[in-house]
């Protein structure tokens, strides 16, 4: 069974294990082959971004750098993290999938050309404070957009009704983060489009991970003679997911509420036990899967955390929000980015050790994020781990492009 046909399945839970041999055909792209998959130029400049963006935050906290931003450094920060860098990912991952879910050709050359400038337009504007900032927040605001369009046009034309999820996870997606420009620009706190944000992040991170984690795993244990788990949605997958869409929803209402606080650490318990079934430890020898199971752990243990801040127990809470946005994010999207880059371009899927390298740079800079003391005064300690962190952090996405970048930019062995 190929990673496509797997990819398939997860996406499409409820169809039938056994899948045709065939690959979807599409016309002959003669073009730069780093325009023939969404995957190959969003997965580079989203790594590229983040390599630069984090280092310059953290400049900037420190006191060496000043920001000319459209917005304050903070806001910056957040949006580009959570509006910039992962919508990138997102989308390098969902114009990657979609023709695999549909059988219709990719968007390529041009058109996703045009797309890839459309997001360096709204990176671009955002750090510039002399541009009209009406124009920033719209010309940013499409991009998301424009994807959410270019889902719904591709679903619909296929009739994949089946994929409608994708579609209104990246419309409300979209909505958040036109709601953020919205709030920025008036000059009011903008904590709700963040969370909406943080929300959905859950959410995807449940739904996706959740498939792919244990599918994966099934699939290298097979091909190992050791014995497989179930690939079927379990009782426990079922309690693990909706406990995380009351939570997510709750913490949206109400982010101070006992009811949140009880529904976050429950979905962490829930989800701690799904992440157990797995059997993670059966893998260690192939990193490449491992890091799925890494990834998967930092969520359950960001649900704990979040809970934890509303009792009072636990981490502050931006170490919390961390746990899930340089945790959970950081070792999952470059857990699907290095997967994906070696099997979509013809390679063997399995991490060598400069792989494995970049896996450790981002979950030690995770945690060094997550324990950083955060005192209203910031201190030459929390300057230094910061920095350590940032390093670290960073450090993981500029060995992709360093590592990647070359498979991504050039044609796929098998072409």
């Amino acid at each position: 069974m190929s990673e496509k046909q797997i990819e398939i399945q997860v996406s499409q839970p409820g169809r039938a294990e056994a899948e045709s041999d065939d690959e979807p055909t599409f016309p002959r792209y003669d073009g730069p082959a780093f325009l023939s998959y969404g995957f190959r130029p969003f997965f580079f400049c989203a790594a590229l971004f983040a390599a630069v963006a984090i280092p310059v935050w953290v400049l900037i906290v420190a006191g060496v750098s000043s920001s000319g931003f459209l917005y304050h450094p903070r806001e910056w920060h957040v949006h580009e993290m959570l509006f910039g860098f992962l919508p990138a990912v997102m989308a390098g991952f969902l114009l990657t999938a979609i023709p695999n879910w549909t059988g219709r050709p990719p968007v390529r050359g041009i058109p996703l050309l045009s797309l890839l400038v459309l997001w360096l337009a709204g990176r671009l504007l955002l750090t510039m404070p002399w541009s009209f900032p009406l124009v920033a927040a719209i010309v940013d605001g499409a991009f998301l957009v424009v994807v959410a369009a270019l889902v719904w046009c591709e679903l619909a034309a296929a009739g994949s009704w089946g994929q409608a999820p994708i579609g209104v996870v990246i419309t409300l997606y979209a909505g958040a983060n036109c709601l953020f420009h919205v709030l920025a620009l008036r000059g009011t706190p903008t904590d709700l489009p963040e969370r909406l944000a943080l929300a959905f992040i859950m959410l995807l991170l449940t739904l996706i991970g959740g498939r792919v984690t244990p599918n994966f795993t099934r699939e290298f244990l097979i091909r190992h003679n050791k014995t497989a788990i179930s690939a079927s949605l379990s009782a426990v997958d079922a309690v693990a997911i909706v406990l995380v869409v009351v939570a997510a929803v709750a913490w949206i209402a109400q982010p101070e509420s006992v009811a949140a606080g009880g529904m976050l650490l429950a979905a962490g318990v829930a989800n701690l036990i799904r992440l157990s079934r797995w059997r993670g430890w059966m893998v260690w020898r192939e990193p490449l899967v491992l890091i799925l199971h890494v990834g998967y752990g930092w969520l359950t243990l960001s649900f704990l955390a979040l809970g934890g801040v509303i009792f009072g127990i636990g981490l502050p809470t931006a170490n919390a929000v961390h746990v899930l946005t340089t945790g959970a994010v950081g070792a999952m999207t470059l857990a699907v980015m290095t997967r994906a880059s070696l099997g979509h371009t013809g390679r063997p899927k399995h991490a060598d050790s400069k792989t494995v390298l970049i896996y450790v740079l981002v979950n030690l800079g995770a945690v060094l994020r997550v324990v950083v003391p955060t005192p209203d005064a910031p201190t030459t300690l929390t300057h230094l781990v910061l920095g350590l962190a940032a390093v670290g952090w960073s450090g993981g996405y500029v060995l992709f492009v360093l590592i990647y970048g070359p498979f991504l930019l050039r044609p796929s062995l098998d072409d």
